[in-house]
Formats: structure tokens, C-alpha cells, sequence
């Protein structure tokens, strides 16, 4: 048996207990509990209300869908700061065909391949594929702010015609545009718009992301009861084929703009099917899946911010890009409040809510208060939006404090765990950590500085979609 002790020493004497929790009747047991998340009480409160039942922030519990869609719905659930890391652990945990939890889409949605984020670094192909992924966004690192800028002006464009014609935006439509053309010209080095897709390609994508990730979410739909809905949706996956036309069309376009690239895929003993359908993995689920969560979170919550956050964030962003004659890397590096929004945003509001990994051996893990024992083949879930508002970590852990982490708050972002690791850490061929950390933070500090550059301030009402919050932009005051 090993342990997993974080760096607080005192944690080393807690006191042993078992793991509280239950599991219900079979079969019955995870349908309860799929219907308490879900419907009765929503994935937040239904934790927080676990926690305050068996006062413990580790228990057992039935991880959603439950039957038939997962063969197993039994897991030991982490909702603190402490414990949660030993899921970014891979000598203590096995990642093998768990990272969408207890279940997994079939791989005919991905050409039949396991890709990438299913692998376990074990195994050799991880090591080929995420290594090529990492050579890859090394290699486009310095692509990144231009392409961004080309990308992000056509989303100011449709926000400002929107908002002028119908006197609002709904800035989660335009935003998925952009986010699809940006990540398109990124990996293929050529405009959506010029291509077989042209503005089209994020609408296949959504039908793509959704039908895999339906026995995971809820659409509360106000003509069918719960239980109807939650029997249609979660118990059953959803088939690839009908959404097999919209992907195929997307990846023909990838293909055929991105020859070179798969060129060099194959020069690592990569098969361009395989590449094709990893990179797009990559580029469709992980990066375009998050930034559409993403982007909306940052703009509500600095919307929400009021003038006086707008104020200081374009007076920090004009100022450092005037000093600097642009926009580069350097100088975003010094807004050290455009990087704290940033990390609050991902803190509060992570683009994925849960992770998890199965015990490789019994393992000792540590909460605040307690340690307890997990044992071998036991699937832990990890659900972040508690784990990173831990009170016991943070002050006031569920408000957006824009300048949480300015100054010595800094040292605080080990405890942001959005990428499957610490922020503080690396993503390597040995780890699970999303290769696109570091992009997808610039990209996110590269929206504020593009979006103050061009405005002082803006007014938006904020509401809830089926992944995420929806934005939609009320009034847009343009920059002296």
C-alpha cells in the first residue's frame, strides 16, 4: 500500500477513517443518484449536501449515468484541494479509457481509436501521440497571438452588427465561430472560411461533442417529464452514425488543409488516419469543447465585474502595450491582472468539471481532516468546481475576486487544477495534464487584452446552457 500526502505536514497524524457513503441497492442505487444530480438537486448541491451529511468532503456515491451506460457507477468522490491531486498522479492512478468517467463514448466516434485522452501513459502509443501533440503546439507557440488576432476581429465585427441590428448579442454563438476558425487556422494554417466547411464547421462539431457527451448532462426540457427525458437520455449511448456525415465533412476539409502536418505525423510513425482523428480530437473536443465553455465564463464574469474592473483592466492592458509597441508575449506576461482574472475565471468556472483515475494499489489518501484508505481497482471521481472553491484554501471561495491572484496571491494558482494538474505544473508524455494548458491560458488572456484594446466598458445578462453560461451582450461602449 502507498500514500498520497500533500505538502501540509500536520496531514502525515489525521486520524484513519472509513469512507463514508453508500451505494444503494443495485441498480436502483446509481438510478437514485443519477435522478438527485441530474434533476432534484443539480451536481452542486447535490455534493454540498453529501458533505454536509456525512461531514466529510470524501465519500462513496454513484457516479452519473449508472445503467446501462456504465458497467460500473460505484466511486470514491474527492471535493477538496488537499486530497483531489492524487488524481494527476499516474504512478498512483491508471487513466485507461476513464476520462469521461465511469463511461466512455464508443470509439466509433473517433474512426475506432482510442484516441490520446483515453490512453493511459502506460502504454506506448501514448507516449507517440502525446509527444507529437506537444512537438506540434511547441512549434505553433509563436503562431498563436497573431492568429488569434486575425481570428478574434471578426468576432468584434458580428458582436458590434448584432448588437446594433437586434439591440443585444448573444456572444456564446459568435464566440463558437471564432473559436472553431481560430483553432482551424492554428492546426491547419488556413481560414474555415476558405474551406469546405466555411462558417459551418463548429455546428457539426456541437452535434459531434453532444452525442457523446448526452448520458453526461441534462437538458431539463420543459414538454417531457424527468423521468422520461433522463430514460432517453442517459440510459442508452447515443449512435455515432448520425452525426458521422457533419464530422467526416470537417475532417475531409482538416485533411486536405493540413497535408503537412499529417505529413510529419507520419514521419513518427503516426498513420494520417490516426493523426487525423487525434488532431481533431484534439482540436473538436479538448480545445474547441473547452473554449466554448471558456470564453462565455471569462466574459460573465468580468461583465458582471462592473465599470470599475473594466476601467483597470484596459488602463493595465493599454499601458503595457504601449510600453511595449504592441502586443507580444512579453508584455502580456507583466498584466498581472489580466493574468489573475484569467486563473479566477478557470478557478470558479472550470471547462471541465470532473476527472478521474482508478487506484493501480491501496493507496493513502488525505483530506483536511481525515485519512482514509482507497483500495486497489476503486474508481475515483474528482469533481473540481468544489475541490477548487475549497473554503480551507480560499477566501470567500464561491465570488469572483478579479485580483485573487496578484502579488503574493500568485503562489494560490497551484491550487487552479482546470488542466488536469497543478498550474504550476507541466504537461508531459508522462502525465495526463492537457497538452493545451499554456494555449488555452493565452488564449484567454489574449481575449481580454484584444476585447479592451477596442472597448472601455460593456453590460451583459447571463443565463445557463447545456455546458456552461450563456453571455448575451446588452450594451458595448467603444474606447475613447
Amino acid at each position: 500500500m502507498s500514500s498520497y500526502i500533500s505538502e501540509n505536514p500536520s496531514e502525515s497524524i489525521l486520524p484513519f477513517k472509513e469512507i463514508p457513503g453508500s451505494y444503494g441497492l443495485p441498480f436502483f442505487g446509481p438510478i437514485q443518484d443519477r435522478l438527485d444530480y441530474y434533476y432534484k438537486q443539480g451536481s452542486d448541491e447535490f455534493f454540498r449536501a453529501r458533505i454536509k451529511k456525512y461531514n466529510s468532503t470524501v465519500f462513496r456515491m454513484n457516479s452519473p449515468p449508472g445503467p446501462f451506460n456504465a458497467r460500473d457507477s460505484k466511486v470514491v468522490v474527492l471535493l477538496d484541494a488537499v486530497s483531489f491531486p492524487v488524481l494527476f498522479d499516474t504512478s498512483k492512478v491508471e487513466k485507461r479509457n476513464i476520462f469521461t468517467g465511469t463511461y466512455m463514448p464508443s470509439t466509433n466516434f473517433n474512426g475506432g481509436y482510442r484516441v490520446c485522452s483515453y490512453l493511459d501513459p502506460s502504454e506506448r502509443k501514448h507516449e507517440i501521440l502525446k509527444g507529437f501533440i506537444l512537438s506540434l503546439l511547441g512549434r505553433l507557440h509563436k503562431q498563436i497571438i497573431p492568429t488569434f488576432r486575425r481570428s478574434v476581429s471578426r468576432l468584434f465585427t458580428d458582436l458590434e452588427t448584432e448588437l446594433s441590428d437586434k439591440g443585444e448579442a448573444n456572444f456564446n454563438a459568435i464566440s463558437d465561430k471564432m473559436s472553431f476558425d481560430l483553432l482551424f487556422r492554428l492546426f491547419a494554417n488556413t481560414s474555415s472560411y476558405d474551406t469546405s466547411v466555411a462558417g459551418d464547421g463548429n455546428t457539426n462539431l456541437d452535434k459531434w461533442l453532444f452525442f457523446q457527451l448526452a448520458p453526461l448532462v441534462p437538458l431539463n426540457l420543459k414538454f417531457l417529464p424527468k423521468v422520461v427525458e433522463d430514460f432517453l437520455l442517459h440510459t442508452f449511448p447515443l449512435p455515432s452514425f448520425i452525426v458521422k456525415s457533419g464530422y467526416e465533412k470537417v475532417r475531409e476539409a482538416f485533411n486536405k488543409a493540413a497535408k503537412e502536418l499529417l505529413d510529419e505525423a507520419e514521419k513518427d510513425g503516426i498513420s494520417r488516419d490516426e493523426a487525423s482523428h487525434n488532431l481533431l480530437f484534439l482540436s473538436g473536443f479538448n480545445a474547441y469543447g473547452g473554449t466554448k465553455i471558456l470564453f462565455p465564463a471569462l466574459l460573465k464574469y468580468v461583465g458582471t465585474g462592473g465599470s470599475d474592473l473594466h476601467r483597470r483592466l484596459a488602463y493595465e492592458i493599454r499601458t503595457v502595450a504601449a510600453e511595449e509597441g504592441g502586443i507580444t508575449l512579453a508584455g502580456i506576461n507583466k498584466m498581472s491582472l489580466v493574468k489573475s482574472v484569467v486563473w479566477e475565471a478557470l478557478r470558479i468556472e472550470p471547462p471541465v468539471a470532473s476527472q478521474y483515475g482508478k487506484a493501480k494499489e491501496d493507496i493513502t489518501i488525505t483530506s483536511h481532516d481525515a485519512s482514509y484508505i482507497i483500495k486497489k481497482g476503486e474508481i475515483i471521481f474528482g469533481y473540481q468546481p468544489l475541490a477548487t472553491k475549497d473554503p480551507k484554501i480560499f477566501v470567500d471561495p464561491d465570488k469572483f475576486v478579479a485580483d485573487r491572484f496578484v502579488g503574493h496571491g500568485e503562489k494560490l494558482i497551484k491550487y487552479v487544477y482546470w488542466s488536469n494538474g497543478r498550474e504550476t505544473d507541466d504537461p508531459t508524455t508522462s502525465n495526463k495534464q492537457c497538452p493545451g494548458k499554456d494555449m488555452v491560458v493565452l488564449f484567454s488572456r489574449l481575449m481580454l487584452v484584444e476585447f479592451f484594446l477596442r472597448y472601455d466598458t460593456f453590460k451583459v445578462e447571463i443565463g445557463k446552457l447545456l455546458l456552461g453560461s450563456s453571455v448575451t451582450f446588452k450594451s458595448l461602449t467603444k474606447a475613447a
